[in-house]
């Protein structure tokens, strides 16, 4: 269920049109002088910190103030999909609203002082754009340019970049720009069509690793000049991942557990991508789990909600990653 799956119904599989795209996965690299990369000491510690009002896996999250975040949609112990926005923090999660539709495998940012949660789907994939704010009040936002399912999200400024996703036919190789009150544009190609990517925003551009490619889990890391547009292959994952949660801390992307081709396949282990494409293991979560939500809270701290384990069960906590080192 957690992925759209085979049983997807017709919906709209058109390409993105490739105005932006198309550039060498072997563009030349601009300089990082500015990032200041994680010392190779520094250790992720995890901790169970609270609990959700229900147990939920591919929920969408995003940070919307200090030490806050919004938990939106995803899917149930029941294996439903659900409509609930949850404002959280470390401690715990209450509902403050409700999305227009029931729907999970969806993405989000926040930009312009309020969450952008974009496509999703539950049989079919969506393209709605939908803004909601931390007291849970949605309303239309836009679209983006087909639908798309199993999306990750980053921000770079004032855009997000809409990673990769599912139309419910197609996979998608494309990453897709996008502006409150402008329209998306296609800002990048993948090398490859992905789902479930890891993602995040470091240094200005944007570091994807692992993700669903064909029926492969990933080992590939691809960095997002969004200057350029030009995607480039900079380094590999010790093995094979794909459903991986994670959030940019220190001048790398900290990626938390994730799984390989097979649903029964999820991991402890914590990742550390630098910008330069090195890997690194950093620590290990308290049990294998993928599907998680993951939102930098802007105290230094990263949070974790929900997922799944090795044996399907749906998880309601809340886990707090701090830094030591």
């Amino acid at each position: 269920m957690a992925a759209l799956g085979a049983a997807a119904a017709a919906v709209l599989g058109i390409a993105l049109a490739a105005g932006g795209g198309g550039r060498s996965a072997t563009a030349t690299r601009t300089s990082r002088e500015s990032v200041g990369a994680v010392p190779a000491r520094t250790r992720v510690r995890i901790a169970r910190t609270g609990t959700l009002p229900a147990a939920v896996q591919d929920a969408a999250a995003a940070a919307v103030g200090l030490g806050r975040f919004l938990l939106m949609g995803g899917i149930d112990a029941g294996e439903a999909s659900v409509a609930d926005v949850l404002l959280a923090g470390p401690a715990g999660a209450r509902r403050v609203g409700a999305l227009p539709t029931a729907l999970h495998d969806a993405s989000a940012a926040f930009l312009e002082g309020a969450a952008y949660l974009f496509g999703g789907g539950v049989v079919a994939s969506f393209p709605e754009v939908t803004r909601v704010s931390a007291a849970g009040l949605t309303r239309p936002a836009g679209r983006l340019p087909t639908s798309a399912s199993d999306t990750a999200t980053a921000t770079v400024g004032a855009t997000a970049y809409v990673v990769g996703g599912y139309t419910g036919i197609t996979p998608l190789q494309t990453i897709v720009a996008w502006h409150p009150g402008q329209a998306p544009r296609v800002a990048g190609r993948l090398p490859k069509p992905l789902r479930y990517a890891a993602v995040a925003a470091v240094g200005g551009e944007v570091l994807i690793a692992g993700g669903t490619s064909g029926e492969a889990a990933s080992r590939d890391v691809y960095r997002l000049d969004p200057a350029s547009g030009a995607v480039t292959r900079i380094g590999v994952l010790p093995h094979g991942l794909t459903h991986a949660a994670a959030a940019a801390w220190g001048g790398e992307m900290v990626v938390f557990g994730g799984r390989g081709p097979s649903h029964s396949s999820q991991t402890r282990q914590i990742l550390a991508v630098s910008p330069d494409g090195s890997v690194r293991t950093v620590g290990q979560l308290p049990r294998a789990l993928s599907d998680m939500a993951a939102a930098a809270l802007g105290d230094g701290r990263i949070a974790l909600a929900g997922g799944v384990d090795s044996a399907g069960a749906v998880q309601d906590g809340v886990l707090t990653a701090t830094f030591s080192g």
